[in-house]
């Protein structure tokens, strides 16, 4: 039988991680599951989760007036979810759906910053590696919304 530890340093978002700093995750961390369709979060309400995603696919939506919600982006197994845990108001900034049968690892977010502020080193490393994953979600939306406002 596999560990949750075992499971997040299985991950590609924790690839290199120090084996120290899984020890100390593993206690906010529990396994979820999401039907197609179900929503892992919601535009405005509060954000105190991390997922990272193990199989199936998560749609990010956008509301625009007059168009409804539009997917900016799918996310699939290996990556990561929600960075809004990390940095105050804590509020989600779009919705997250399910678009088939989902299993992924889900951190609470307190929990996770309170260890962050235990240990200093590991709060650094994980911001670095939210942040990586940040600019490579925004430079994939840029280039969406140019593609979606030439076709206006």
């Amino acid at each position: 039988m596999r560990t949750l530890e075992g499971i997040l340093a299985e991950h590609p978002f924790f690839r290199g991680w120090e084996p120290r700093y899984f020890q100390l995750a593993v206690g906010c961390a529990s396994n979820v599951r999401f039907n197609a369709g179900e929503l892992l979060c919601q535009e405005g309400k509060e954000a105190n989760t991390f997922y990272l995603i193990r199989e199936g696919k998560v749609a990010l939506e956008v509301y625009f007036p007059g168009r409804g919600s539009v997917t900016m982006e799918t996310l699939g197994g290996g990556e990561m979810l929600g960075w809004s845990w990390l940095i105050p108001p804590y509020r989600w900034g779009f919705d997250a759906r399910a678009v088939e049968m989902t299993r992924a690892i889900a951190l609470d977010g307190k929990c996770l910053r309170g260890k962050c502020e235990e240990d200093h080193e590991m709060g650094y490393d994980l911001v670095k590696r939210v942040a990586s994953s940040l600019g490579q979600r925004l430079d994939a939306t840029r280039f969406r919304l140019l593609d979606m406002y030439r076709t206006t």
